[in-house]
């Protein structure tokens, strides 16, 4: 069994009661931190989710024990994979630390070890693949051209899902575009809101700007995101790109996701990797 496999077919249940109180605290002082809104989001539904599950009875925090996240720890190891599980003690962690501070508890995750992580080997692709999956997006259309392009900037650089869906343009006002296909450069916000430059090549650029050209007639054009929606919808969300990646990768054969972009182009002697473009 890999990945989140046994994913309970329950929706999570996040009505933490009456525990919310110390939850919502523990959200404000992420956000005076100045942590990313999904940090926040994914940090939060974690204490909610174990508050709701499996504390439905206590009152106060200081009715929890460390047992009490043991067995949470337990039930998530038997239905999701260990870096998932992981994942969910890190926030639980970082919240319980919070709380002893706040409150002047023990923090009781202290003495505790999270999930070891069974790594996945992510594979890359091969030259095949992405030539097969270059040609499911190749096309006049507007779809077509944007798809095309996300799967160059992917294939070049090796951002994130979350940086790519990030991307603004604005031809008006280079500082509120993350495009520069004059210096075949783009500008990517990562984690923490820190930004970076990483550059591409010609063959990138000039799928960037045929894209850029399509999407000019628009009638969404005057949105900040770079990634507008077909039929004249609203912009592609990162949820979105990840559907269009592996609903083209259905239809030439290939198992595509983003993060394979990622490990592809990190991985040295990979004949797939992005050519060096000039």
């Amino acid at each position: 069994m890999t990945t989140s496999l046994l994913r309970s077919p329950q929706p999570k249940q996040l009505d933490a009661g009456i525990l919310q109180a110390e939850i919502s605290s523990f959200a404000l002082r992420l956000a005076a931190e100045g942590k990313a809104a999904k940090t926040i989001r994914t940090y939060t539904e974690a204490v909610q989710w174990f508050a709701a599950a499996r504390l439905p009875d206590r009152a106060r925090w200081e009715q929890v024990d460390g047992q009490d996240i043991q067995r949470w720890m337990a039930w998530l190891l038997g239905r999701y994979s260990t870096a998932y599980a992981s994942n969910q003690y890190r926030a639980l962690q970082q919240f319980f630390k919070w709380l002893a501070a706040e409150d002047e508890l023990p923090n009781l995750m202290a003495g505790l070890q999270p999930p070891r992580v069974t790594d996945k080997l992510v594979p890359v692709f091969t030259s095949q693949e992405l030539t097969r999956l270059e040609q499911a997006c190749a096309g006049r259309s507007f779809a077509q051209r944007r798809n095309t392009a996300i799967i160059a900037v992917l294939r070049a650089t090796g951002i994130r899902l979350a940086e790519l869906a990030g991307l603004r343009y604005d031809p008006g006002d280079p500082r509120r575009s993350d495009i520069d296909l004059w210096q075949r450069e783009i500008t990517v916000r990562g984690k923490g809101g820190k930004d970076r430059i990483v550059k591409i090549g010609h063959q990138t650029a000039r799928s960037l700007d045929r894209y850029i050209r399509a999407r000019s007639r628009h009638a969404q054009a005057w949105r900040a995101q770079l990634w507008l929606g077909a039929g004249n919808r609203e912009p592609l969300t990162a949820a979105g790109i990840y559907q269009m990646i592996t609903r083209r990768g259905a239809q030439c054969g290939v198992d595509a996701y983003p993060h394979r972009f990622r490990t592809t182009s990190a991985t040295p002697g990979s004949t797939a990797a992005a050519p060096k473009e000039t």
